[in-house]
């Protein structure tokens, strides 16, 4: 029996403007990866799938890549590109 893991996703730019709110509470099967939560929230909103190859992500503050697997209590970040002015 495989036991959830609770974690916060923080979004921002085009996430955000999405969501309508700046962070997620996400429950997720245990050994669930960065790219799972991804593909969670693409789900919920296909619009965002442009972005799937655009984003990078943390972990902790960290930059890690989409296969790290998550750990309960973990804040995760989605990181699109942003422009610069």
């Amino acid at each position: 029996m495989s036991e959830n893991i609770e974690i916060t996703v923080k979004l921002f730019a085009i996430y955000q403007e999405t969501y309508q709110k700046d962070e997620l509470k996400m429950s997720l099967p245990s050994r669930s990866s960065v790219q799972d939560v991804l593909e969670q929230i693409i789900q919920t909103y296909p619009s965002l799938e442009s972005w799937r190859s655009l984003t990078r992500f943390g972990v902790n503050l960290q930059f890690v890549p989409p296969e790290t697997i998550l750990e309960n209590g973990d804040e995760v970040v989605l990181i699109p590109p942003v422009n610069g002015g």
